[in-house]
């Protein structure tokens, strides 16, 4: 009968035939030979409506080939194949699995993701050694309870089913990693849940949830959960007890306040958007220390706390439509905050140009505004190293709290003492003297290099800069106004931003500015340079170049206008070869 099976000898079609009825398109024999070397067998996009029996049986039958009057090499010894440990059968127009599947015990991995199948065989349960099961995009309504059998499983992906109820035994998938359920129907979840203590990421998201099991607290390794887009009203609060957990998604919800999270040491992304919170509170944020995303658009808030700053590792914090009037100026001493959303909010203190120019351009002016809460000493008393620390008003709260360190627009010539003392033991990250009489940097800013990285030395008579920055070894941010560009800058790698505008620089060395590596961000406008060196050019990290305002020829201000990218292809283009 296998000879009858048989193609023409030396029709090159062989073994990519298909029999009458068969469903769909055969397997390519060549595809079969190479599954029993390296027990991997891809037939995804194939158009099967049906896998075909010898697909099943591939492990048991002797192969089409070997009834052939054939030689074998020691590569095509058919007998001493490979159990099939990978079965792709993804994108077909498969309706159901057989019950066969039983036959292919070594299966590792069976992925029949984006087919039209309405449920899982039971013999899903003889898959013993199954680590990953891929049955998303499909038509299921439910899962057989044999599937909890298969206690090696470390992947199951069911996202975008018809899923309404889920097995009470899930619990017995004691080895699973990973479970997306997300986009089905399903409105309870199983209390044994609690029993899935190897679940390190779980997706529940575009499900009509109206509450949370207590019980998903005891999933001690679970570092991602994402609830997003269902009916929950209230998290548990056995919530906050999740000590592992990194990142978690309660957007889309009917939330009215979020719970406080006392054991979430280790929370890196806070997604609540497009909710119905309307208030944050310093309890919220005192225990979220790694926190870097924090995502509040679209509820009710009418304000941000001061503890806001308590938040030092915050990179991303959206605020966009909500009823926020006025923001703390605290959040500008956020030291690695990137970007600020503030769009939709009805904000009285801030200018609506302001906002429009940038994250950046934000926190400066906010830094700016911190001094308001500062109070100065009485007008017409200039400040000297003399005065005492009650004429100078050192704001405690700002060091402590801030983590600003502030005395700006006091007409000094040297900053008391008393400034430094007050730090104590305090971490300080960012420092303003500008606006004084300062000749020289204070030697005492040493004493803050394990923690500042923003300094603001502008608008005094600086004539030379010390070697005393170059240990602040955390430094990002320098704004000064100077007669030459300081050669100390170019000692300082971690440097991000140098302001440099109306002074009086007349040259730089393009050579050593390539050295910062980190620098984006570079002003030179409104200064004496009466050349651009063409080497400036080569300075590829710098993304915004400002030198507008100068006495140079070339570049002409039309190139200028083109930005800084059309700079610096102009520099390199005058580099001679």
């Amino acid at each position: 009968m296998a000879a009858a099976r048989r193609g023409k000898a030396g029709d090159p079609r062989a073994g990519f035939r298909r029999d009458a009825g068969e469903p769909g398109p055969a397997v390519p024999q060549g595809l079969l030979r190479a599954a029993r070397k390296n027990g991997q067998l891809n037939l995804a996009g194939r158009d099967l409506s049906e896998v075909p029996a010898n697909v099943w049986r591939i492990n048991l039958d002797v192969p089409e080939e070997a009834h052939q009057n054939l030689s074998f090499g020691a590569a095509d010894r058919w007998w001493e194949q490979t159990d099939l440990t990978k079965l792709i059968l993804a994108s077909n127009k498969l309706q159901c699995l057989s019950e066969d599947v039983r036959l292919l015990p070594a299966l590792t991995v069976l992925d029949v993701h984006d087919n039209q199948l309405t449920s899982i065989p039971s013999a899903i349960g003889f898959l013993e050694n199954l680590q990953k099961l891929n049955v998303s995009h499909n038509k299921l309504k439910n899962i057989p309870e044999e599937l909890t059998q298969l206690k090696h499983l470390k992947s199951l992906l069911l996202q975008h089913n018809e899923l309404s109820h889920l097995p009470d035994g899930f619990g017995q998938l004691i080895s699973l990693e990973e479970l997306d359920l997300s986009n089905n129907q399903l409105a309870t979840i199983p209390s044994s849940f609690a029993s899935l203590t190897s679940l390190v990421r779980l997706n529940l998201a575009h499900n009509q949830l109206k509450k949370l099991p207590a019980e998903i607290s005891a999933m001690k390794s679970l570092k991602q959960l994402d609830c997003t887009k269902n009916q929950l009203e209230t998290v548990p609060s056995e919530l906050a007890s999740m000590a592992s957990l990194e990142q978690l998604y309660l957007r889309k919800n009917k939330l009215q306040y979020l719970p406080v999270f006392p054991s979430c040491k280790l929370l890196k992304e806070l997604h609540v958007g497009e909710n119905q919170i309307e208030v944050l509170s310093a309890e919220h944020l005192k225990h979220l220390n790694s926190l870097c995303v924090l995502e509040l658009r679209d509820n009710k808030l009418k304000s941000l706390p001061d503890e806001i700053t308590l938040l030092q590792g915050l990179e991303r914090l959206d605020l966009t439509n909500n009823d926020i009037s006025s923001l703390p100026c605290a959040l500008g001493s956020l030291p690695q905050l990137k970007l600020l959303a503030l769009e939709g909010n009805p904000l009285r203190t801030i200018r609506r140009d302001m906002l429009q120019k940038g994250t950046q351009e934000l926190l400066k002016y906010l830094r700016s505004k911190i001094q308001d809460d500062i109070t100065s000493p009485s007008e017409g008393s200039p400040v000297t190293a003399m005065t005492l620390p009650s004429e100078s008003r050192i704001n405690i709260h700002a060091i402590t709290a801030l983590k600003v360190l502030e005395y700006s627009e006091k007409r000094a010539a040297v900053i008391p003492d008393e400034i430094f003392n007050a730090v104590g033991s305090n971490s300080v990250t960012t420092v303003n003297f500008s606006k004084n009489q300062l000749n020289e940097i204070p030697k005492r800013i040493v004493e803050l290099k394990e923690s500042v990285c923003d300094v603001n030395l502008g608008f005094n008579k600086l004539c030379s800069i010390s070697l005393e920055l170059c240990v602040l070894h955390k430094l990002t941010h320098l704004d000064i106004r100077f007669k030459i560009f300081p050669n100390v800058l170019y000692r300082i790698p971690t440097l991000e931003t140098i302001l440099l505008s109306n002074n009086q620089v007349g040259s730089i060395d393009p050579l050593q500015i390539r050295k910062i590596d980190k620098l984006g961000t570079l002003d030179l406008q409104n200064n004496d340079l009466l050349q651009v060196p063409p080497e400036l050019g080569n300075c590829v990290n710098l993304r915004t170049l400002l030198l507008e305002g100068n006495p140079f020829r070339t570049p002409r201000a039309a190139i200028l206008a083109k930005g800084t990218a059309a700079v610096l292809e102009y520099l390199r283009s005058r580099i001679p070869t």
